[in-house]
């Protein structure tokens, strides 16, 4: 039997198992049939924890559809959250080893001593890679692609994985599972990319809804409101504060100006725990 824990950050849900005490040795295959909601648990997908030689612990990502993917930032905060309630540490910032580097993670104890919030140190975003952007520079400003002979205007940001974010004047008018997948996979993304809908609202909030990668449409995703930050700020829609209002709730992104990390607060919490059978 295998313990784990069903975790989210602002609805973006995932099963959490620690790999030390209960190795998974087919993860991709795992995350597929634990995923569903029908037949598993239901999840956007699942997420190892274990020791790592470089930082405090390592993070893998496996997406609902099996594909492994290089950074969560509503995993990370749920990760930080994890190690701290099952004793693995008394420290309130901890390193985290990631495909995309190693992540900062400080938790935000309540008066009770319980962790409910985290902030993430991002690191930089990445503003033009030729293997994630099929253009001439590898990057992608305020780019128009076509879909279904409709125009969206799109800018890529990487924050460890590929993102392109689409504003538009009503997030309400767009069909998000028809259109994200069709921009996962366009052309211009040899590698696919998750797709942010964004409308600015009077209020300067950014009003996101997300198709992830390997998982469609989730409640909220940590490094897609990262991307969509730096994307409203490079395109002059907003500062370097920023609340971003995902179907799940909201997320406070800082583009700090110093070093220009991105730094990401908000919520995690424990769903439930239980056991299942490996085979």
């Amino acid at each position: 039997m295998i313990k784990f824990t069903k975790m989210h950050g602002l609805g973006n849900d995932y099963i959490y198992v620690n790999t030390d005490l209960y190795p998974i040795p087919n993860p991709e295959e795992f995350s597929i049939r634990w995923s569903k909601p029908h037949t598993g648990i239901g999840s956007d997908g699942l997420i190892m924890i274990s020791r790592s030689d470089v930082a405090d612990f390592r993070m893998r990502i496996f997406n609902a559809d099996g594909t492994e993917a290089m950074m969560c930032g509503n995993g990370s905060r749920c990760v930080g959250k994890y190690v701290y309630d099952h004793k693995l540490t008394d420290k309130t910032q901890i390193t985290l080893d990631t495909l995309s580097g190693i992540k900062v993670i400080t938790l935000l104890p309540d008066e009770q001593g319980k962790v409910t919030r985290a902030t993430v140190d991002m690191g930089k975003p990445l503003l033009a890679n030729p293997l994630q952007v099929a253009t001439p520079t590898g990057d992608l400003k305020d780019h128009t692609i076509t879909v279904d002979g409709q125009d969206y205007v799109g800018t890529y940001v990487c924050m460890g994985n590929p993102h392109v974010v689409i504003f538009v004047d009503d997030i309400n008018q767009v069909a998000v599972d028809k259109i994200g997948p069709q921009i996962e996979f366009h052309p211009l993304f040899p590698e696919r990319a998750n797709v942010e809908f964004v409308e600015v609202r009077q209020d300067d909030t950014l009003r996101m809804r997300v198709w992830e990668r390997g998982s469609g449409i989730t409640q909220a995703c940590g490094t897609g409101a990262c991307a969509t930050a730096v994307a409203a700020f490079l395109t002059g829609r907003a500062g370097r504060f920023s609340k971003v209002l995902m179907d799940g709730g909201a997320l406070e992104i800082t583009y700090d100006e110093v070093d220009d990390h991105i730094l990401m607060t908000g919520p995690a919490e424990t769903a439930f725990e239980g056991e299942l059978a490996e085979g």
